[in-house]
């Protein structure tokens, strides 16, 4: 190719990355909610061409598909180059960056987008982050024994500390892998030292990727195949593979370790997996509705979830109205199972800087209460009418109540609401961003005494609904379609089973320190 055709290229390329400042937001249709302070941990891909091709531009548009998962951060890694990173969103850092994304040519790579929930939002605590120059390494989810970790790298690197659980992680991995030669022993030796969640995304310096899932599988992670560009992708979820015109294959299994390479595919197991913690609050909210995960996909187990708490709380109303956007398959479904009309009465306002953004995943508290107040009300679907709200949580209960404020002000007659997720009273050490006990409304409210009919009403009381429902674990159970076996309730029970030990409870500014 001349220099006037690659130009020309280059300068396609570029309005491709540009656009990205728009499509990750629009095109990829970011839920958009008014969750009160709950935030998840990150968003990954790996994507390897056995063609050579340059997969920055693929990284770029799979980060785009994963940006629900994560806003703070991004970064992007090749072999051979500087990490590139930003803070904000990929789509806004790839129009910013479009230049030296270009320029990185390699046929492997590995991107993130992350929302902390250990470590402060700043540019060095974005990933991928560089160990030692052996490898980068991303992740999605929460090392919860930090303090027990520490102490094993600190002797060799003294430097380091346990506020950043991925880097900690990281400089652990290193210390096994210079030990073992080998990755699946490594990552054995690893896995029986962490407890917590975690999917490792990995790049190394002879170029291979590699992508470990914990064995008790709290957080999502897939396969997929572009035949026609003979690329395999390893991503937290399906949607990213949608993104890139790629094939499910399959979802990674806890325990395992996937390695890409010239190659091809290679799995491997360094744990076993005798019981799953997958975490409901991905069906629930997390996750894109157009993911399949476990076999299950989001969107249909929403719309089931909706049925399942029509038959558990059938309100007298005249309207089905969800909170958006995450609530609306199961809106449809307390619709089509109640026989009660679905309409929109709530709108978020996308028309405003703030209006395609998951208050969730915001950094501050002021950030998410902007959002939560560009929440309208469509007063002809409201007024003089008995309205059931359908939502998937309610955390502090402070979005729930500015709720049900703005729909009587818009004349609503009596409000109702019914909630997919059932009390979260407990805080998560698995990669979700709700750290003391102290925040969550039922909790506060009851502690863990009440049954659900009793808290149902105290919590009503609080946010100002005529009727609430919670939904339980069976209901839960029910209408995701797994077995209670499979999934973690460790929010809900306040049991930890999942971990190795018993957590550490700590604040929110020690969380964040």
């Amino acid at each position: 190719m001349n220099s006037k055709n690659l130009a020309g290229e280059r300068s396609a390329r570029a309005s491709r990355l540009v656009s990205t400042r728009s499509k990750s937001i629009s095109t990829q249709q970011l839920e958009l909610r008014a969750i009160d302070g709950v935030k998840e941990n990150c968003g990954i891909i790996g994507i390897y061409s056995l063609k050579d091709e340059s997969v920055a531009e693929r990284i770029v548009k799979g980060l785009s598909a994963l940006q629900h998962r994560g806003q703070e951060s991004w970064g992007i890694a090749v072999p051979g180059e500087p990490i590139i990173k930003g803070l904000g969103l990929i789509g806004v850092g790839a129009a910013t960056n479009a230049r030296k994304i270009l320029r990185l040519q390699g046929n492997r790579g590995i991107g993130h987008v992350r929302y902390s929930t250990r470590g402060r939002t700043t540019l060095d605590n974005a990933s991928p982050m560089d160990i030692k120059g052996e490898f980068a390494i991303a992740q999605n989810g929460t090392v919860a024994n930090t303090e027990d970790v520490a102490p094993l790298v600190t002797g060799e690197f003294p430097i380091l500390d346990d506020s950043n659980d991925t880097r900690l992680a990281g400089y652990r991995l290193l210390q096994h892998y210079r030990r073992e030669h080998d990755w699946t022993r490594a990552f054995s030796k690893l896995s029986k030292e962490l407890s917590g969640s975690y999917c490792f995304m990995i790049l190394t310096k002879e170029g291979e990727v590699l992508a470990a899932r914990d064995e008790s599988g709290f957080r999502p992670m897939c396969l997929g195949y572009d035949d026609e560009s003979k690329t395999h992708i390893v991503a937290s979820e399906s949607c990213a593979l949608t993104a890139l015109h790629a094939d499910f294959v399959r979802d990674v299994q806890p325990g395992e370790l996937v390695r890409l390479n010239e190659n091809g595919i290679t799995v491997t197991r360094f744990a076993e997996s005798p019981r799953h913690y997958h975490c409901p609050f991905e069906y629930t909210y997390f996750a894109h509705p157009s993911s399949n995960i476990e076999g299950h996909n989001v969107y249909e187990t929403r719309r089931q979830l909706g049925k399942v708490l029509a038959r558990k709380y059938p309100f007298h109303a005249d309207v089905v109205i969800p909170v958006p956007d995450s609530a609306r398959p199961a809106a449809l479904g307390y619709s089509e199972e109640s026989g009660i009309p679905m309409e929109e009465g709530l709108m978020k306002d996308r028309y405003r800087k703030k209006g395609n953004l998951r208050s969730f995943i915001e950094p501050t508290d002021e950030s998410r209460e902007e959002i939560v107040r560009e929440i309208i009300t469509i007063k002809p679907v409201v007024e003089g009418r008995r309205v059931v709200v359908v939502d998937d949580s309610i955390v502090r209960g402070t979005s729930s109540r500015n709720i049900v404020q703005a729909l009587r002000d818009a004349g609503a007659k009596e409000v109702y609401m019914v909630v997919t997720f059932p009390p979260i009273r407990h805080p998560c050490y698995m990669g979700i961003d709700f750290p003391t006990r102290e925040e969550l409304l039922a909790s506060k409210v009851d502690g863990d005494t009440l049954s659900i009919s009793e808290l149902n009403k105290k919590v009503g009381n609080e946010i100002g609904v005529d009727g609430l429902g919670y939904n339980d674990l069976d209901g839960l159970t029910k209408g995701i379609g797994l077995h209670e076996d499979e999934m973690c309730f460790s929010c809900v029970t306040g049991n930890y089973l999942g971990l190795k030990k018993n957590p550490i409870i700590r604040t929110r500014e020690e969380m964040k320190a």
